[in-house]
């Protein structure tokens, strides 16, 4: 490749914006301006979302303790699972504005915006602004960043933060600057704090690259990897030494461990376990969990290379991964014969493709043979990489049509993806038949025409390759338009419609009719996906089977039903703006009800007689309530207001409190309420857990069944909005 060939790199590379055209300043607000839209629209459906996370946000809201350490409630019993960096933006949004869904979603769609634009600018600068458009537009349109930047999950700022270090390094490569290394560095620290060991996955592609192509000597690119791992140390581990020097009497418990450590947690449950499946503490994962063939899977899916394209998870991010894979193998051979640094314009566009593709292919080896537990949504940090590669490659094909081989690439590569789409869309029954064959005879169409439409002019050739985008995009975009249009909660949850045969998690529905607005049960085994409803003052809210303002689109499901979302959240935003009763679920998190793990993985439905009595002289005491497992609690405390203390944390199985710490809890007079699950019993359930949901058997596990039993043999009994109350102020003896 030439720079006569590739006439765009020139005036990109030397950071001009003399060469900007006149339509690329309003066509990139329009593609920011799109993105908003398509993440703002129709925002609080979802209400509190995972309220495991906004729970702790409402936390932060009041207490700067639970800002600092990430607590789960104001009273600072426990931590959320993972460091606090995401939550923080969402917690100075509440302290600014007050609590409400969108005071809570809001950060998440403008990281989103942040990402397309961060994203832009960075293809722009070496492909031009025709690529960095399609590489936007492309991300933008990808349905689980569509889910994830109008959720509360870390996944949201860690896939910004990931988007940022390659463009800082990328920007380093171009003339050895340590200043940019450095920020990717920082990048890469504040995305551990996000979500621990996640941020390093890209590093070794990244870091290589860097020591190898940087115009500079060797001495000098190692001196500067250093000073960018220092900087990343410094960035990431401020927080972590404070917490680990920090008495652990006087801070919260760090949840997801079984020693009380964050160092435990990030190399454990959040770390090594994710990738070999022993998981201490978890609910379910690695390859002899249940569910598991031949040793490849276990309750979160078969494991191997094909894993990103079966199942549900193939809707939610391949739609223009096969295309991205054969771009990237495009890109390396056109540019390969540039010299190795990068002080030339084919030298940095070789870069570009071995920094994206580099981490796409190790993020994509990590996630398809991960044993541990793993979620559709995680392939969200997958989408800045495919986006990049599908606009940088297109370039690329593009300024080398004239050739054979170039032009013969191109169009295969629109043929497999219309191919791949037609596959996609028909994984979901009945959903939108007349675009599956849209998108695959247009695709095809402008695939054959496009080596012969410039012979016909100029309008031809546009016009064959807008066809050729147009077909591209439309299967995502419907996943996306299905996805905005519909409410998500709970702790599993995935973009566009229900596909047939696919894993949603537990919770998850497996197949059932599809599209054009028919409705379906949403819970695990067929269980009722949403509640009676109406949400305050309105008529409806998510989790119910309507939704406000008219029918729903066609193939749109309604909220919280057909996704392995159906069971709702409490404490959706109420007129006061405090929450009021969740939609959907069952009273208590009931055992065998919607959402699986008998309601440690979706909330409980909190009525006015539950949030009467926690509020009830609640100020005297540090926690209103206990509740067993974090999902538990957080539908009680958002609904409420009012901390609730999760015994176990998330999965109910972490060791805090302890048996004599609750005890000792219960004679100060610093808990009200402890909160029962309906259907459970004293005696536990299979391995030590408790029957409906309790933790696995083993140190937590057993910490809260001791718990739950003392309750239960100390205090009477009292059914309050349907769940199992009980007055730890006055004991039956």
């Amino acid at each position: 490749m030439t720079t006569a060939a590739l006439p765009l790199f020139p005036a990109a590379v030397a950071g001009s914006d003399t060469a900007r055209p006149r339509w690329e300043r309003p066509a990139l607000a329009g593609l920011l301006i799109a993105t908003a839209a398509l993440l703002l629209w129709n925002l609080d459906a979802s209400g509190y979302a995972n309220s495991f996370y906004s729970a702790a946000v409402q936390a932060g809201s009041e207490s700067w303790k639970a800002f600092f350490f990430g607590s789960s409630d104001a009273g600072n019993s426990i931590t959320v699972d993972k460091p606090p960096a995401a939550l923080w933006p969402m917690m100075l949004s509440v302290r600014l504005f007050g609590l409400g869904s969108w005071q809570i979603l809001v950060p998440q769609a403008l990281m989103g915006v942040a990402t397309t634009g961060v994203l832009y600018a960075a293809v722009r600068r070496q492909f031009g602004p025709g690529a960095a458009l399609l590489s936007g537009a492309a991300f933008a349109l990808t349905p689980v960043a569509a889910l994830m930047f109008r959720f509360n999950n870390p996944d949201a700022l860690l896939t910004l933060l990931l988007t940022v270090t390659v463009y800082c390094l990328l920007r380093a490569l171009e003339g050895a600057h340590t200043r940019w290394l450095v920020w990717a560095g920082v990048a890469v620290g504040f995305a551990f704090l996000t979500k621990t060991l996640q941020a390093f996955v890209i590093l070794p592609p990244l870091a290589v690259l860097y020591a190898v192509c940087a115009p500079t000597g060797l001495r000098r690119r190692l001196g500067q990897l250093l000073l960018a791992g220092g900087a990343m140390v410094v960035a990431g581990g401020w927080w972590v030494a404070v917490v680990e020097l920090w008495p652990t009497s006087s801070r919260p418990y760090i949840g997801g461990s079984q020693n009380n450590s964050f160092l435990e947690l990030t190399l454990g449950y959040n770390g090594l376990g994710r990738i070999n499946g022993n998981e201490t503490g978890s609910v379910g994962g690695g390859a002899g969990g249940p569910g598991g063939a031949g040793g490849g899977g276990g309750r979160w899916g078969e494991s191997g290379i094909d894993r990103l394209f079966a199942g549900n998870i193939g809707g939610q991010i391949s739609w223009l991964l096969p295309a991205a894979l054969v771009l990237l193998v495009a890109g390396l051979v056109i540019t390969w014969r540039a010299r190795r640094a990068t002080d030339s314009v084919d030298g940095m566009a070789r870069a570009a493709f071995l920094a994206w593709g580099g981490s796409l292919l190790i993020t994509a080896v990590v996630f398809s043979y991960m044993q541990g537990i793993f979620h559709e949504y995680y392939t969200v940090a997958l989408a800045p990489f495919v986006a990049a590669l599908v606009g940088m490659g297109t370039a690329v094909l593009w300024e080398e049509r004239g050739s054979t081989p170039a032009a013969v690439t191109l169009s295969g590569t629109l043929a497999l993806t219309a191919i791949w789409s037609y596959v996609l869309l028909g994984r979901a029954t009945g959903y939108l038949p007349w675009l599956r064959w849209a998108v695959l005879v247009g695709g095809l169409l402008a695939a054959v025409a496009l080596p012969f439409a410039g012979r016909a002019g100029r309008r031809m050739l546009r016009a064959t390759a807008g066809l050729g985008v147009a077909a591209a995009l439309a299967g995502p975009f419907a996943y996306c338009m299905t996805t905005v249009s519909t409410g998500h909660t709970g702790s599993i949850v995935t973009a566009g419609p229900a596909v047939a045969g696919g894993r949603g998690g537990p919770g998850g529905m497996a197949g059932g009719p599809g599209g054009f607005g028919e409705m379906r049960p949403g819970g695990q085994n067929g269980a009722p996906g949403g509640g009676p409803g109406g949400r305050d003052g309105a008529g409806t809210r998510p989790g119910g089977g309507q939704q406000s303002g008219g029918a729903l689109p066609p193939g749109v499901l309604p909220p919280g039903q057909g996704q392995g979302q159906g069971q709702g959240q409490a404490g959706m935003p109420g007129a006061d703006g405090r929450g009021a009763e969740g939609p959907g679920g069952f009273p208590g998190g009931m055992a065998g009800g919607p959402g699986g793990a008998g309601g440690l993985l979706n909330g409980a439905r909190v009525g006015a007689e539950a949030k009467t009595a926690l509020t009830a002289g609640a100020d005297a005491y540090t926690w209103a309530a206990a509740a067993i497992g974090s999902q538990n609690a957080a539908s009680y405390q958002l609904a409420s207001g009012v901390p609730v203390m999760p015994i176990g944390g998330f999965n109910g199985s972490d060791p805090s409190p302890t048996l004599e710490q609750f005890k000792e809890y219960v004679r100060d007079g610093k808990i009200h309420w402890f909160i029962g699950q309906a259907g459970t019993t004293a005696g536990g359930g299979e391995d030590g857990g408790r029957r409906g949901g309790g933790g696995p058997g083993g140190p937590g596990g057993g910490t809260s069944t001791e718990i739950e039993n003392w309750v239960k043999a100390t205090f009477k009994e009292s059914a309050v909005g349907g769940a199992p109350f009980y007055d730890l102020t006055t004991p039956t003896a």
